[in-house]
């Protein structure tokens, strides 16, 4: 066969003449797959022009102007050529979630709030390959779930939610968290909303075995502005990162208060890091411990809480009903200008805090990054193009490579690093997914790869490719 005779039928879509136009076949490298004539924005370097992108092994091997000859080829003119959006906050971490977050241009999704009691069962349940990379961080909530044998599932819902934890019982939650380190965590994990029996120095024992690993702590405030101080106060008195997620839910009303207080911290020095998601309601488990005293709420506040499984919208009986059986409801807490505040801080990376099952929840997990790029960018003009694209890449892969060197592969699109790409038209990426339909796939993004695996080709996913690795501490 031919060398033209082959390029052609390999490729995906039609070869321009100027692929053929450089070398000779035996005089060129030929590569695994090569992106051409795409939109290249790396953040980390500030790089924003026009190259052709060559793969070889699971790895960008070459960046380039010159043409590049491949076995297969994507058509990337007029489309945006992005590192692979990393998403530090997601829950599920099921076949399903990983799936949905491909088409939103996720190449690298990490439980981080939550986390997992079992790091080594954790990563051992997700043998064998999944669609997206993935990693997990050892947490608080569930290692304290561990210690007060409690039966709650996703969140306490027994001593572990309320009762104050002996000193053996704090030594043993620190015993636990170090072998969840030792065992490949890539952070700790904390949601002291979610387990108001922990105190302070309980909050700061466990602070201290992640300053000894050298891990960050994730977490999910308790009590406003007072836990805010609550968390920077501690980290700093113990000397470790922290990330705080979800600064929008978090904040609410007071989301620029506690932006300014971080940056504050920032610029004393402390590392000190948040996020945020692009929507106005929340999703919990209503038999957690933030619902605490429900009964003393307005009939106003209870009905702005959503029943996940049907669709509506609770009343004083049906939330007490729904609080005693447990499941999610959805929380319409927040105003849009909450959430602009949030996104277009430069102090915010981007993290869905997704969660799907049975093709019920959130739209946050189908769409959080494709709503960013369609109405924080392109609509509204919050963002530029290039800020966006770093609050969801370099600056997630900085907040973890610190402690996990595989994240230095990651987030950037240069020679050397991982083929985790995403492709999209920032002309037409936006989300689809509502509250009623939240499994629905954005637009605009025809192109997501994966160590150098096409896993959402022309906006499909591809069948059976499973790429995706798991990333630990090692």
């Amino acid at each position: 066969m031919s060398f033209l005779l082959r390029i052609i039928i390999v490729s995906h879509l039609v070869i321009p003449a100027f692929i053929f136009s450089c070398t000779s076949p035996k005089e060129a490298k030929e590569y695994d797959l090569v992106i051409y004539g795409g939109r290249v924005i790396d953040p980390e370097t500030n790089t924003d022009s026009i190259f052709n992108i060559g793969i070889n092994e699971g790895t960008i091997a070459k960046v380039s102007k010159d043409s590049l000859i491949g076995k297969s080829y994507i058509n990337a003119s007029g489309l945006v050529v992005s590192p692979g959006f990393i998403d530090l906050h997601e829950h599920g971490a099921t076949d399903e979630t990983y799936k949905i977050m491909a088409h939103d241009g996720v190449t690298t999704a990490f439980e981080l709030e939550l986390g997992t009691g079992d790091v080594a069962n954790w990563f051992k349940e997700r043998e064998g390959g999944q669609v997206v990379n993935y990693g997990v961080s050892i947490g608080h909530i569930k290692v304290r779930m561990n210690v007060f044998n409690d039966p709650g599932t996703f969140t306490p819902k027994g001593k572990a939610n309320t009762d104050k934890a002996t000193e053996e019982q704090i030594a043993e939650m620190e015993k636990q968290i170090e072998e969840g380190l030792k065992n490949g965590a890539v952070a700790v994990g904390f949601g002291l909303a979610y387990t108001p029996g922990a105190t302070t120095e309980e909050f700061k024992a466990m602070l201290g075995v992640a300053k000894k690993f050298g891990a960050s702590s994730h977490i999910h405030l308790r009590g406003g502005l007072a836990g805010l101080n609550e968390a920077i106060n501690s980290a700093i008195e113990v000397g470790t990162p922290l990330h705080i997620v979800h600064i929008n839910s978090s904040g609410g009303a007071q989301t620029s208060e506690f932006l300014k207080i971080i940056k504050e911290a920032q610029d004393k020095g402390h590392d000190i890091t948040t996020e945020a998601y692009p929507y106005e309601a929340g999703m919990t488990a209503i038999e957690s411990a933030i619902f605490d005293g429900w009964q003393n709420w307005d009939d106003e506040k209870i009905g702005i809480h959503q029943w996940v499984e049907t669709g509506e919208f609770l009343n004083r009986e049906t939330f007490g009903k729904y609080r005693e059986q447990g499941g999610r409801v959805i929380i319409h807490s927040r105003t849009e200008e909450m959430t602009l505040s949030a996104i277009e801080s430069p102090l915010t990376m981007i993290a869905s805090d997704g969660l799907l099952e049975d093709g019920k929840g959130h739209p946050r997990t189908s769409g959080t990054y494709s709503k960013v790029l369609g109405k924080y960018v392109r609509e509204l003009h919050a963002l530029t193009l290039q800020d966006a694209v770093r609050k969801m890449t370099i600056e997630p892969a900085k907040r973890l490579e610190g402690f996990v060197p595989a994240m230095k592969k990651k987030g950037r699109l240069q020679e050397g690093a991982d083929a985790d790409i995403t492709i999209f038209d920032p002309t037409l990426v936006i989300d689809q997914s509502t509250y009623s339909a939240p499994t629905l796939s954005p637009k605009g993004i025809p192109y997501v790869i994966i160590a150098g695996k096409i896993v959402i080709d022309q906006g499909k996913l591809v069948p059976g490719v499973k790429p995706g690795k798991a990333i630990k501490k090692l």
